[in-house]
């Protein structure tokens, strides 16, 4: 399609470039598995966008940093090779966005990546105002009453506001883009504070500006103090936003995490809520009971995108930047002891396919968002903490060692513990001893801490989440030894770093698989009691929405339950029977949160959902109203497992199942992906043969007790897909 320019009923103009650019330096044309563009079909409030993947699966659009959405793909000869399409809808967008394509490798489990489309919307209806505060400068020293100039640029633009330190909007007074309030220093007192304007137009288009800090009277900046992090602990939004709005829940964290700890308080949307700008009065509540019982709180923020990495890259900086103001803001707006201590920051920009080979442009780019992260934090004057998550390979692997920055050459660990408070290095390994062990993977960023005189300024963080549905090996968690041998390693790794200045504890990621790890998976297994709870929760806050996006999947989203304690997951009951009362029978999955993909479904088929709330004492809540939708066609034959059976013979699990037409029952020869679970964790790729059986082994286990089971994870059949809602014995496990 030639470059130009398209007029689209609705005055939305649309300029499609025929040219895609690579992200940062230049890299060489992608080999298999590969995904890409190609080719964007404007359309009255849309863009119909197409491509092709190969070795690749699930294929998702990434839309200018801000969302991620599912492709359409076609397959029907199940050889991970094929087309995709997706509807673009422009309504909302103006100015230049980017489009990636992302799928999932076939033979890695790894992301593949397209190469950038820069779609430019010419869409005034969705066109917001800009605003920023052009006087008082960054940094300045008010002490009298002073006036804060507001540009604005943008049509029909209806209020302008100021804010103070998070307290009442004050209105700003002008025209023709020039607006202006008055700032009395004497009606806040000594402090820092932050500066925001905001503008409304006549469209409802709320836009704000960047925040400006300054001193009031004689208020002085405070420098970051080091403190001991030992048990830190990543807590995410499905479980932090119930700690904030649910006080019930703290109970439970007082379960398994000690008085002195950290947390590490995930503090991103979620589910239409913003802790950090509508839910203060709450998130003030929880930060100052965290305090009362001597633990430390680190807001945990990403790139402000959406997948969270590409706010390292330049093109999105000014979007990490913003989250660092949101919580930098929330802290000025609150009194002291409601205050968070510290920041630690989770961007990930080595996520990308072209880390390695856009050395260094990448590495430099992600350097370069950290330094101006932590400028915004020094423009505020606020002592947190500033800490990055890293992986424990920045000062070993090929793609950060030499790099150049700031006039010195460096690994890339080296380069960030220069510019941070802290590294919490994700030492993802499930042995403290060993070349590859924690010990030995952490050795380096402490040594270099003690040479540089950065004390309390390493900690060392471990998984304990099932990850063996994705590309790493089941070696880098503990989910598959338990909470016992997890203590044992982190008990010589503590003794190991006991004697270094620079060591300021231990974290665990996270909350919520480390409460669900056992002491050790088997007969034998305990987990931490749980508070005593007195009565089952409330229903969901609102009625589930249910949406088919395809033949077989439909997606699910509904409100918030609350409970004396914690709502441990929501359950999901789907039934063809509208009037259904939810059961064993109709349980079709559990969702931590508010949201749930129920797949595996049979096309042309009206289902009815009803959402059940349960505790962590296991009483359930009211069931919400029902909600009906209908699956979407498709000519493809739907393929269930029959049967399925797991034994433990001989220091090994052995699975074997059966794979038919669903409607018929006759076998099917498939390509059967799945891994063990619990004790286990081996992913495995098997062949079902002509009579539909196919047979996997486990690695060997090497603990004395324990429980093994086998979780499909991809069913594949030329013609074929796979109705997982319908599959027999898929919880099947063996003990021993």
């Amino acid at each position: 399609m030639p470059a130009g320019l398209w007029r689209i009923p609705g005055a939305l103009l649309l300029a499609l470039p025929l040219t895609i650019t690579t992200p940062g330096t230049a890299h060489a044309a992608a080999d298999p598995p590969s995904v890409v563009i190609d080719s964007s079909e404007p359309a009255p409030g849309l863009v119909r966008l197409t491509g092709r993947f190969t070795g690749a699966y699930d294929v998702t659009l990434v839309v200018d940093g801000e969302r991620v959405e599912r492709a359409t793909v076609s397959d029907p000869d199940a050889d991970d090779s094929g087309t995709w399409s997706y509807d673009l809808d422009t309504r909302a967008l103006d100015g230049e966005i980017e489009v990636y394509a992302k799928a999932t490798a076939a033979d890695t489990r790894y992301g593949a990546w397209s190469r950038p489309l820069t779609l430019r919307v010419d869409n005034p209806q969705a066109r917001a105002p800009q605003v920023a505060i052009a006087e008082p400068a960054d940094g300045a020293r008010l002490t009298r009453p002073t006036p804060v100039r507001v540009d604005v640029t943008g049509a029909d633009v209806r209020t302008v506001r100021v804010r103070v330190n998070g307290g009442p909007w004050q209105r700003a007074a002008g025209a023709r883009g020039r607006y202006v309030t008055l700032v009395d220093p004497a009606r806040y007192g000594d402090v820092m504070a932050s500066l925001e304007a905001e503008t409304v137009d006549a469209r409802g288009h709320v836009s704000r500006s960047s925040t400006t800090y300054v001193a009031l009277g004689a208020a002085a900046k405070r420098p970051p103090v080091p403190h001991r992090q030992d048990r830190a602990m990543w807590i995410w939004e499905k479980a932090s936003y119930n700690l904030v709005l649910n006080p019930g829940s703290r109970r439970l964290l007082e379960t398994v995490l000690p008085a002195g700890s950290t947390l590490y308080l995930g503090v991103d949307t979620y589910a239409g809520r913003d802790l950090l700008e509508d839910a203060r009065p709450e998130l003030r509540d929880l930060v100052a009971w965290a305090h009362g019982r001597g633990m430390k709180v680190h807001a945990t923020v990403a790139g402000g995108t959406r997948p969270p990495y590409l706010g390292a890259l330049s093109r999105y900086r000014e979007r990490a930047v913003r989250e660092m103001e949101r919580v930098l803001d929330y802290n000025l707006s609150s009194k002291p002891g409601a205050r968070f201590d510290g920041i630690n920051v989770d961007i990930e920009p080595y996520s990308l396919p072209w880390f390695t080979s856009g050395k260094p442009d990448v590495q430099v780019q992600w350097l370069d968002t950290l330094r101006a992260m932590i400028a915004r934090r020094d423009a505020s004057g606020q002592p947190l903490l500033f800490g990055p998550a890293v992986p424990r390979w920045l000062d070993t692997s090929a793609c950060c060692t030499g790099i150049p920055y700031g006039g010195t050459t460096r690994t890339m660990a080296e380069h960030i513990q220069d510019l941070s408070d802290y590294v919490a290095i994700m030492d993802y390994r499930d042995q403290a001893d060993g070349g590859v062990g924690i010990i030995a993977q952490a050795a380096g960023e402490l040594a270099y801490a003690e040479r540089i005189g950065k004390p309390l300024s390493v900690v060392v963080g471990v998984e304990t989440l099932d990850i063996a549905t994705s590309g790493d090996p089941s070696s880098i968690t503990f989910r598959e030894e338990g909470r016992d041998a997890l203590e044992t390693e982190l008990a010589k790794v503590s003794q190991a770093f006991s004697g270094s200045p620079a060591f300021a504890g231990i974290a665990l990621h996270h909350y919520d698989s480390y409460r669900e790890l056992p002491t050790v998976w088997g007969p034998s297994a305990r987990w931490p009691e749980p508070p005593a709870d007195s009565g089952p929760p409330t229903g969901v806050a609102s009625p589930p929405r249910a949406v088919a996006f395809d033949h077989a999947t439909v997606d699910l989203t509904y409100g918030r339950a609350r409970d004396d304690t914690e709502v441990a997951y929501y359950e999901v009951h789907r039934s063809a029977e509208p009037d259904f009362t939810p059961g064993p029978g109709t349980l079709a999955g559990k969702a931590r949160g508010l949201t749930h993909t129920d797949a595996g479904l049979l096309p042309a088929t009206a289902y009815h959902y009803r959402i059940v709330p349960v505790d962590v004492a296991g009483h359930r809540g009211p069931p919400s109203a029902p909600v009906t939708v209908t699956t979407g066609t498709t000519e493809l034959r739907p393929m269930v497992v029959e049967s399925m059976a797991v034994t433990v013979d001989d220091g090994v699990a052995r699975v074997r199942l059966r794979v038919v037409d669903k409607e018929s029952g006759q076998p099917v020869a498939a390509t059967v992906r799945g891994r063990f679970t619990f004790s286990a964790g081996r992913y495995v790729t098997v062949t079902a043969g002509a009579d539909g059986w196919a047979t996997a082994t486990s690695e060997a286990l090497k603990q004395p007790t324990g429980e093994v089971g086998f979780a499909g994870h991809r069913l594949t059949a030329a013609g074929r897909y796979w109705a997982t809602a319908y599959d027999r014995d898929k919880d099947v496990t063996a003990r021993w």
